[in-house]
C-alpha cells in the first residue's frame, strides 16, 4: 500500500483499476527533404484530420457539458487555423529543407516556451492549448494512435501526468469512476470539467504516474485529496463505506433542493449559483439554486473571431431569465482583460494585465461594445428578474459613468417602442480594496454590492493567487480581508441595500459561518456547492455567530480565526 496526497479537485470516492492514460510515442527522426511541397501537403492532411476529430469532440462536449466547456475546443480549432503558427512551420520546411515533423515540433516548442514564460495565466493556458493541439497533429504525421478515452469500456480510474481538455471531454462517467494527475490545481480545465461531470478527482500529486501501474487497484478520495495505491482489503472496505456515507449525504442534501435556505433560528439567506452560459441553468435548478448570483457574460465573447451581436446576446440573456422564472439573475457586464483576452480585440500587451486595462475600464473606453451589451440586457429584462452589475469599479466616477450609459440606452429603447423592465437593480462588484474602504459612499448610489473575493484577496495581500511561491498569502480568513468584507456589508445595510458574495469564498465550509457572523445576505457559488452549504447553514445560528463578530475582527492571524470558527461552528 502506498498513500499519496494531492489537491481535492472534485468530491467523491472512486475505487477501481488503474488505467494509465499515456501520451503516444511521438519520437521522430529529423531528415533532410528535397520535396517541400509534399511535406507541406502531409502537414495540411494531418491538420485536417485533427480538425475533424476536434469538431467531433467539441460536439460531444456541447451535448454532455454545455457551451462553456465546448468553447475550449473552439480555441483549439482556432490554433489549427492560425496562420501565425502554420506559416512559420511551412517556412521552416522550405527554408531548412526539413520534414514536417521537425518543422512542427521546433515551431510549436518555440511558441510553447514563449507563452509558458509569460507572467500571465491566460498565456500559460495558451501554451497548454498549443501543446495539446500540436501533439494530435504530430501523431497523425507519424501515423500513431492518439489516445481515445472515449473507447474505455470497463470501470477504471484514469492516472495521467495531466489531462488535456480533449481527454477530459471524452470521459464516460459510466466507466471512468475518477482520475488523478501529477500536475494541476482546482482551477485547471480538467478539475472544472470533473466537477461538471461529478467525477471524483485528485490533482497535483506530483508523482502518481511513477507509482501507479496498469490494472492495479487504486482509491481516489476527492473529498480529502488522498490517493491509495494497492489498498488492502480492509482499506477498500473503509473507503467503500466512506463512498456510501458520501452518497447518503448527497441524498440528504437533495431533500433540501426545493427548500429555502434558513438558519437554525429561521433567518433566510439566499444561496445562488455562478454560471457562464445558458446551459448551466439546468445545474442551478437541479441543485436548488435560489438565483444566479453571477452570470459571467465574457464566455459569449470568447472562442470566436468577432464580437457577439446584440441579437446573440439578447437570446442568451433571455434564455437564462426565462429558465430562472422570477428568481433573481445578477449579470456581470463584460469582464475581459487580466487572464481573459480576446484575440480579435488586439488589446495592448501589459506588464501586469490584472491591474491594467480590463473590465469596466475597457467598457467605458470602448462604449461601442458596452452599449451593445447593455441594449441586449435591457431588452431581455422583460423576461425575468434581472439585476446588472459592473465589474472592477475603483471610483465613484466610474460607476456613475457606467450608470449614465445604461440610462441613455434605456431611454433610446423606450423611444424606439421597446419594452424594458422598470425593476432592474443596478449594482457593482467589490474587488478593489479602495472600493471596500469607502463602501459607504458607494452604498448611497448602488442598489447592491457583490463581493468578488478572488481578486479582493490578491489585491489586498499583494499576492498573485496563481504564483505558488506566494500562495501562502492567499488568505480568505485573514482579518484584513474580513474587516474589508464587514465594511462592505455594514455600509450596504446602513443604506438599506443588500450585499452578496460571488467569489470562491462564498461556498467554503469555514467561510460560511464567518460570513453569516458578518451578516452577508447572498452567497453565490458553484451549483454543486449549494446543497452542502444549505445543509450547513440550517445547523448554524446567525444570531449566535453575530455575537462573535467583534472578537473575530479583532484577531491578528488567519490561523486564530480558523481555530475559533471551527470550534464555534462545530467543524472540528
Amino acid at each position: 500500500m502506498t498513500q499519496l496526497q494531492g489537491i481535492a479537485a472534485s468530491s467523491g470516492i472512486a475505487i477501481a483499476k488503474v488505467y494509465r492514460l499515456e501520451a503516444p510515442d511521438l519520437t521522430y527522426n529529423k531528415t533532410k527533404i528535397d520535396q517541400p511541397a509534399e511535406e507541406i501537403s502531409r502537414l495540411h492532411e494531418a491538420l485536417e484530420i485533427s480538425k475533424i476529430e476536434l469538431e467531433k469532440i467539441k460536439d460531444h462536449t456541447k451535448k454532455t457539458l454545455g457551451d462553456e466547456h465546448a468553447e475550449i475546443f473552439s480555441a483549439h480549432l482556432l490554433v489549427l487555423s492560425d496562420p501565425e503558427l502554420i506559416n512559420p512551420i511551412e517556412d521552416k520546411i522550405k527554408s531548412d529543407d526539413v520534414n514536417a515533423e521537425a518543422a512542427l515540433d521546433e515551431t510549436a516548442n518555440m511558441f510553447i516556451d514563449m507563452f509558458k514564460n509569460m507572467d500571465n495565466e491566460y498565456m500559460k493556458e495558451r501554451a497548454a492549448d498549443i501543446q495539446d493541439v500540436t501533439k494530435r497533429v504530430m501523431a497523425h504525421l507519424l501515423q500513431v494512435t492518439f489516445p481515445d478515452p472515449a473507447l474505455i469500456n470497463e470501470e477504471v480510474v484514469i492516472v495521467a501526468d495531466d489531462l488535456t481538455p480533449s481527454d477530459t471531454a471524452q470521459l464516460n462517467k459510466q466507466y471512468v469512476k475518477g482520475f488523478t494527475t501529477d500536475i494541476g490545481g482546482r482551477t485547471s480545465h480538467s478539475a472544472i470539467m470533473a466537477r461538471s461531470l461529478e467525477i471524483p478527482a485528485v490533482v497535483g500529486t506530483k508523482n502518481v504516474t511513477s507509482q501507479a501501474e496498469n490494472d492495479t487497484m487504486i482509491i481516489v478520495d476527492g473529498i480529502d485529496g488522498d490517493i491509495i495505491l494497492n489498498p488492502s482489503a480492509d482499506e477498500i472496505e473503509t473507503y467503500k463505506q466512506k463512498h456510501i456515507d458520501y452518497e447518503q449525504k448527497k441524498q440528504e442534501w437533495a431533500k433540501l433542493k426545493d427548500e429555502s435556505t434558513i438558519t437554525s433560528e429561521g433567518e433566510h439567506v439566499e444561496l445562488a449559483a455562478n454560471i457562464g452560459t445558458p446551459e448551466d441553468v439546468d445545474g442551478v435548478l437541479s441543485h436548488g439554486g435560489e438565483g444566479v448570483g453571477l452570470y459571467r457574460t465574457e464566455f459569449l465573447y470568447m472562442g470566436k473571431n468577432q464580437l457577439p451581436t446584440e441579437e446573440e446576446q439578447y437570446d442568451a440573456y433571455s434564455s437564462v431569465l426565462k429558465q430562472m422564472g422570477n428568481k433573481p439573475v445578477v449579470v456581470r457586464t463584460l469582464d475581459i482583460g487580466g487572464d481573459k483576452e480576446l484575440d480579435y480585440l488586439e488589446l495592448p500587451k501589459e506588464m501586469n494585465p490584472f491591474l491594467g486595462y480590463r473590465a469596466i475600464r475597457l467598457c467605458l473606453e470602448r462604449d461601442d461594445i458596452f452599449r451593445v451589451q447593455l441594449r441586449a440586457l435591457l431588452r431581455a429584462s422583460v423576461h425575468g428578474n434581472l439585476k446588472i452589475m459592473f465589474p472592477m469599479i475603483a471610483t465613484l466616477e466610474e460607476f456613475r459613468q457606467a450608470k449614465t450609459i445604461l440610462d441613455e440606452e434605456r431611454d433610446k429603447l423606450v423611444q424606439e417602442g421597446q419594452d424594458v423592465s422598470g425593476q432592474i437593480e443596478v449594482g457593482m462588484m467589490v474587488e478593489i480594496p479602495a472600493t471596500a474602504v469607502i463602501a459607504r459612499q458607494f452604498a448611497k448610489e448602488v442598489d447592491f454590492f457583490s463581493i468578488g473575493t478572488n481578486d479582493l484577496i490578491q489585491y489586498t495581500m499583494a499576492a498573485d493567487r496563481m504564483n505558488e511561491r506566494v500562495s501562502y498569502l492567499y488568505q480568505p480568513y485573514n482579518p484584513a480581508i474580513l474587516n474589508l468584507v464587514n465594511n462592505v456589508i455594514e455600509s450596504a445595510h446602513a443604506e438599506g441595500k443588500w450585499a452578496g458574495m460571488c467569489g470562491e469564498m462564498a461556498g467554503d465550509e469555514i467561510a460560511i459561518p464567518l460570513l453569516l457572523s458578518l451578516g452577508l445576505d447572498e452567497f453565490s457559488m458553484s451549483a454543486t456547492s449549494i446543497l452542502p452549504a444549505r445543509t450547513q447553514i440550517k445547523s448554524l445560528s446567525k444570531q449566535e455567530l453575530a455575537s462573535y463578530k467583534d472578537e473575530i475582527l479583532s484577531m491578528g492571524t488567519s490561523e486564530e480565526v480558523v481555530a475559533f470558527i471551527k470550534e464555534k461552528a462545530k467543524l472540528v
